[in-house]
């Protein structure tokens, strides 16, 4: 059985639910491939990821550090068209009514409006984007 594709806008809200973020502000960009999401701290240490999402500029910013045990290292060319490294975990959000696990990219996204953009990869078989929508759905905290 096939499952239905909810439509979405490019602007929507997001909650990352295991880092206790509500209310995100996400940019859909089907031009991307992979999803990102706007970091102030990222550091290795010991095999472990230290990791601080969003900033205080951000009102969902929570000042704390979250840590990975499973992540990977990876070279991607950014939209500017320079390669750089960047740390990849899984994360599961909530949007548009669903909850997916689906790996990010960490980046510092500063000077950015939108701390975190969706890309293809977390879009493909669940989300229909229709450009002319913002705003379609509620995070879970609206609720």
């Amino acid at each position: 059985m096939k499952k239905e594709k909810v439509v979405i806008g490019r602007r929507e809200v997001a909650d990352l639910i295991e880092f206790g973020l509500s209310d995100v502000q996400v940019k859909v960009d089907t031009g991307a491939y992979s999803s990102s999401i706007h970091v102030s701290h990222c550091q290795e240490k010991d095999g472990v990821l230290e990791v601080k999402f969003l900033d205080e500029s951000h009102s969902s910013y929570i000042d704390r550090i979250f840590l990975f045990k499973e992540f990977r290292k990876k070279r991607v060319k950014s939209s500017t068209g320079q390669t750089q490294e960047r740390y990849f975990i899984y994360v599961k959000i909530h949007m548009g009514g669903k909850i997916v696990k689906t790996e990010f990219s960490l980046t510092e996204r500063n000077g950015m409006r939108f701390p975190i953009l969706i890309g293809r990869k977390l879009l493909n078989n669940r989300f229909i984007v229709d450009t002319s929508l913002k705003y379609l759905h509620p995070s879970l905290h609206a609720l």
